[in-house]
């Protein structure tokens, strides 16, 4: 099996899709990193909404924008790859201008900017990940993925960073972040299009061979489901359980959620080229062991109570961290690596939809799971992971990878 031992940083570039696509991922990156934290305040304070109704617009527009991913999917699978990622930051950037000329009390404009910024934000990671499997192959693809992943955490943190600084402002400074991010969207797009890569549908497999369907990945699917609750235990289980449970200060949770960020930026890449001497599908079996571990390991910080329980929870965090990293390295790869070349696109498109089924419906999860106690949150994460791990692992992979798309950067889909 080829590995990928060593990161050289302009290769790496070049798998990912070159400097200016790179260019164009960090600013569509640090634009996201100015408002989306920030959305939920800007319906309660800018447009004087209640916060259930915020809320519930929010989530709406996530689910909702769900609904566009087949449609990704096919798109993709006609050769589209940049004119779609630069397609998936237009779409947000006409959310942000429905936000900038929402009245105030209008709460279903501000739900269909949401959905706008819902739909963009869907689409694009799959989009990103067909665009890098078209242009790396093998293991320098996997790490190219991981140093997409890395620099959008890294643009994130420095927007999520600026945004902070400037909350002083009120209702002004936070106009003035959803106006630069609508602009940081506009020009990414203008950058991500100007790649002009596509793949030629043409090429796809003759014969028989040329119907085959994208590979349903059952038990990967719900497997994603479970895993990805990983991504939204440093922002909603952690918090709530230190403040609530382990009555904690606050400067707990923010400075897990730096180290987790941190955390990924710096190794994100690094652990990646290491795992990739093992198959993926066992890689992403053991990320599974290693999130189930944390689990456990928070649940006994908690039984530590005030005083020690929140050092602890901050050490296991670590662990956790880890394994999400082993998880991100190596779940898209190995949806890349078993889809044919010509449902590429619809392959992604089905496991992005697990992925943002189990983001939203995550946090209704945990805070319901919470109020019942450390055992009740942390023992149904571990049992559910273990069980996600074993699917996984033995899941059988059917029919092989087809290598027919290839890159033509002469004109854009």
């Amino acid at each position: 099996m080829a590995t990928t031992t060593k990161i050289r940083p302009r290769a790496l570039v070049r798998a990912s899709g070159g400097p200016r696509y790179a260019v164009a991922l960090a600013v569509d990156a640090l634009g996201t990193g100015l408002l989306r934290p920030f959305l939920l305040l800007y319906g309660v304070t800018v447009l004087r909404l209640s916060a259930p109704a915020t809320g519930i617009a929010m989530t709406v527009g996530i689910v909702v924008g769900l609904v566009c991913m087949p449609a990704v999917g096919r798109w993709l699978d006609r050769g589209a790859r940049s004119t779609v990622v630069a397609a998936s930051m237009l779409v947000r950037a006409l959310g942000v201008a429905l936000l900038l000329v929402t009245p105030a009390g209008h709460v279903w404009l501000f739900a269909t900017a949401a959905l706008f910024l819902g739909i963009g934000n869907q689409a694009s990671p799959a989009a990103h990940a067909a665009l890098v499997a078209t242009v790396a192959h093998g293991r320098e693809r996997d790490a190219a993925l991981a140093g997409g992943r890395a620099l959008r955490n890294a643009a994130l943190g420095v927007g999520a960073l600026l945004a902070t600084a400037c909350l002083a402002g009120g209702t002004a400074a936070l106009q003035a972040l959803a106006a630069v991010t609508g602009l940081a969207y506009l020009a990414a797009a203008a950058l991500a299009w100007s790649v002009r890569l596509r793949a030629h549908p043409a090429a796809a497999p003759a014969g028989d061979t040329a119907d085959v369907p994208a590979p349903r990945m059952r038990a990967l699917l719900a497997a994603n489901v479970v895993y990805v609750f990983c991504l939204n235990v440093p922002e909603i289980a952690l918090p709530l359980v230190l403040v609530t449970q382990l009555h904690a200060s606050p400067v707990w949770s923010a400075a897990i959620f730096v180290a987790n960020t941190v955390l990924v930026v710096t190794l994100q890449v690094p652990v990646t080229v290491l795992m990739s001497r093992f198959p993926r599908r066992t890689v992403l079996a053991l990320a599974g062991v290693v999130l189930a571990a944390s689990y456990l390991g928070f649940l006994a910080a908690t039984s530590l109570g005030h005083g020690w329980g929140a050092p602890a929870a901050a050490t296991v965090s670590v662990v956790c961290t880890l394994g999400e990293i082993i998880y991100a390295g190596s779940a898209t790869a190995l949806v890349t690596a078993l889809a044919p070349a010509h449902v590429l696109g619809r392959a992604l498109a089905r496991f992005e939809l697990s992925t943002g089924f189990g983001l939203a419906v995550s946090p209704a999860v945990i805070t319901a799971l919470a109020p019942h106690g450390p055992a009740a949150l942390w023992g149904s994460l571990t049992a559910a992971t273990l069980l996600s791990a074993s699917a996984v692992a033995t899941e059988k992979d059917h029919g092989t990878r087809y290598s027919g798309c290839r890159p033509d950067i002469r004109s854009a889909a």
